[in-house]
């Protein structure tokens, strides 16, 4: 089953449902606010995404916390995900292996038909 990961008011998010009820595609929705993503999950996922497309950089999260001034190693990038999901650059889509990380609609065209 393919599940989409995120928050329901993010708009990336919405897009994405959005996309995915329009071509009938079954999905079940995980929302980091009521079910946090822990770092086993994180890890698998970094075994088909790289930290860099993974990690919101450009979220109000990140500057809230003031991340950019740590100088993050990939280890603390992975560590700071599973403490704070919403870090998570989103959705992010896991189906049959593999792992799309933000909406792109022609890269969904491509991998989930």
């Amino acid at each position: 089953m393919l599940k989409v990961y995120g928050i329901k008011n993010c708009d990336s998010v919405k897009k994405a449902i959005k996309y995915l009820k329009s071509h009938q595609i079954d999905y079940e929705f995980v929302d980091f606010r009521e079910t946090p993503v822990d770092k086993n999950s994180i890890m698998s996922w970094l075994k088909h995404t790289d930290i860099q497309t993974l990690f919101n950089t450009r979220g109000t999260t990140y500057r809230t916390l003031k991340l950019k001034e740590l100088d993050l190693s990939d280890e603390d990038k992975q560590l700071w995900l599973a403490k704070e999901n919403m870090l998570i650059k989103r959705p992010v889509i896991t189906f049959d292996n593999k792992v799309i990380v933000g909406y792109n609609e022609s890269q969904y065209l491509e991998t989930i038909h």
